[in-house]
């Protein structure tokens, strides 16, 4: 098994999310490649209120922040997964996010869009790899874009289109050396 330490941030809350389908099917392909140390974290399951400060500087920080703090602290490389919502991404994930900074500093960040539109959500793909430079993070080329997902991804989230199936072996191919490279790096100048 591979030692990379990969969290994948599924960044949908909306009641019938669709997202969490690309969420999981990504977590499957990773852990089905040997990358058994890859966490899925739901950002629905935490109910952080509107970021007032980061971690750390709270002075009443809200339930599972520790938790949360700690599996993206302990990341080597992470994979942001969001719906485009008026031309760009979830609130939620961007909400989630602002609680941390340090976390994410000089790691390999992939994103991937869904959309229900056959645009697959371009917009939030290049807007999540604007945020992930702005983190101080490297942001990875090539972008999973899942288009009318409805149509692609069935509800018990298997693949259902050749061409998605393609793409994300593809991404999952990239995303696996693109980490490995700079988390080796990393390890060579520590």
């Amino acid at each position: 098994m591979k030692t990379l330490n990969t969290v994948i941030l599924s960044g949908s809350v909306r009641k019938g999310r669709q997202t969490h389908k690309v969420s999981l099917e990504l977590h499957k392909r990773l852990m089905n490649g040997g990358y058994s140390n890859t966490t899925l974290v739901d950002i629905a399951t935490y109910n952080f209120p509107v970021a007032e400060e980061r971690f750390g500087k709270l002075d009443t920080p809200p339930t599972e922040i520790d938790n949360a703090q700690k599996i993206l602290n302990d990341a080597d490389a992470m994979i942001f997964v969001s719906p485009e919502y008026h031309g760009s991404y979830s609130g939620a994930l961007k909400n989630f996010l602002d609680y941390f900074s340090r976390e994410f500093f000089r790691k390999p960040i992939a994103v991937a869009s869904v959309s229900t539109g056959r645009f697959g959500g371009i917009n939030a793909s290049t807007e999540m790899q604007h945020l992930v430079l702005s983190l101080g993070a490297y942001a990875m080329p090539q972008k999973l874009i899942v288009p009318a997902i409805h149509n692609t991804i069935d509800e018990i989230g298997d693949v259902k289109d050749e061409f998605l199936d393609a793409n994300f072996n593809k991404f999952i191919t990239e995303f696996t050396w693109f980490a490995e490279a700079i988390t080796e790096k990393k390890t060579k100048k520590d």
